[in-house]
């Protein structure tokens, strides 16, 4: 990787990091990143969708199959868009597997 791609990787990162996403509790930087490429800037645009479909969008766009903790992630984060006092024992992705 040259220092052109390495710069644009860390400033892809930073995006994600500072994205709202990060606002729902230990939610995976690399699952946020793919939510801003997909279109998703806010929480609440994730309300009523299903992480399945999530899944199926970003699919699409990398040409990859997503790693495994993406589909338990992205269903936490709808339950966060969705729940106006989200339970904070449900945020956790082992409770979404």
């Amino acid at each position: 990787m040259d220092e052109s791609e390495r710069l644009r990787a860390e400033e892809r990162r930073r995006e994600a990091v500072c994205s709202p996403f990060m606002r729902i509790p230990r939610f995976p930087v690399d699952v946020a990143r793919e939510l801003l490429d997909s279109g998703y800037y806010r929480i609440d645009q994730l309300s009523g969708r299903s992480a399945e479909s999530l899944i199926e969008e970003i699919r699409q766009k990398t040409k990859e199959k997503p790693a495994p903790h993406f589909l338990p992630a992205l269903r936490m984060a709808i339950y966060f868009s969705e729940t106006p006092n989200p339970d904070s024992k449900k945020l956790f992705l082992d409770q979404w597997v």
